[in-house]
């Protein structure tokens, strides 16, 4: 008989590539993880890893355990939270993990909503980049995140996850105020090609979706200028440093008296934001009602 618990820890170092930090997404000593992962090769009757100076590697064995892996995991979500239901029990805590505009956009006021109709339901809210939040759902760290796509996301048919789609929004360009091209009502990218530019540090979802805007209108920007903070983003393009690429909802309250907003000509990046929980937990009676809230939240945030 195969131990799920080995199969946790069987798709944590598929997901991280090693043992090391697998054990550390785990809270396990990395000698615990090995000594787990043996037992799991026993159970099976099958080599499941290949290990590397580099890292460890599932074996065609291991990829097909991991493949029921997915399927195993999510049925015990969906059985504990039959279980929760059975027990009647709508009161606990949920651990959220956010980026900063989507706590303001969203997470904040699904928090409102829930203390009106379910008042013993507790969020617990942590600050984590668009990319750092699903890995900790998956690594049970978070019950919930809510994220954006980014090149190496998740695809929405991901076996572990089970996806709500929140809202999109475009990239618009902020320039100083005294900039030539901020006179018109929309701004071609391609004129910015010279332009020094600012922007969040690599590995934030945003800095990849600003390069890839600039590579479709022909060019690469010239990053003078990095911070995942969008308010020193816009004080630097205020200041005339450079130019910049920030999504429509992250200026919302911002001092915008020395730069000008304008909306990018021909497709624009766009933000989409999502929430996503462990596949079969969406039905639990803590996670449904702040789905529910997060998704109330966010009707009518999406723009062109």
């Amino acid at each position: 008989m195969i131990d799920p618990r080995r199969l946790r820890i069987l798709r944590a170092v598929a997901d991280h590539r090693t043992v090391t930090a697998a054990a550390a997404a785990l809270y396990l000593t990395p000698s615990a993880v090995s000594q787990q992962l043996n037992a799991l090769e026993q159970e099976t009757g099958h080599a499941l890893l290949i290990r590397s100076g580099k890292g460890v590697r599932l074996t065609a064995a291991g990829e097909i355990l991991l493949a029921h892996t997915h399927t195993v995991l999510a049925q015990l979500e969906r059985a504990e939270a039959e279980l929760a239901s059975y027990a009647g029990g709508a009161a606990g805590e949920v651990t959220v993990a956010a980026f900063a505009t989507g706590i303001a956009e969203v997470v904040a006021p699904a928090i409102v909503h829930l203390a009106a109709g379910h008042p013993d339901i507790r969020v617990r809210v942590r600050d984590a980049e668009g990319d750092e939040s699903l890995p900790l759902v998956l690594d049970g760290e978070a019950d919930l995140a809510v994220a954006v796509e980014y090149r190496g996301a998740p695809r929405e048919d991901d076996r572990r996850l089970s996806r709500v789609p929140l809202y999109a929004e475009p990239f618009d360009a902020v320039l100083h105020a005294g900039h030539p091209l901020g006179a018109g009502e929309r701004v071609e990218l391609a004129e910015l090609a010279d332009s020094d530019w600012i922007g969040p540090y690599p590995g934030n979802p945003c800095h990849d979706m600003v390069l890839l805007a600039c590579e479709l209108a022909g060019f690469q920007p010239r990053l003078m200028h990095s911070s995942d903070d969008f308010r020193a983003v816009v004080a630097l393009a205020g200041a005339a440093a450079g130019v910049a690429l920030v999504p429509r909802s992250a200026l919302r309250g911002m001092e915008l008296t020395e730069v000008v907003v304008r909306p990018v000509a021909g497709p624009a990046a766009t933000r989409r934001v999502f929430a996503a929980v462990r596949r079969g937990a969406e039905s639990h009676p803590l996670i449904r009602p702040v789905l529910d809230a997060l998704a109330k939240s966010a009707a009518g945030l999406s723009s062109d």
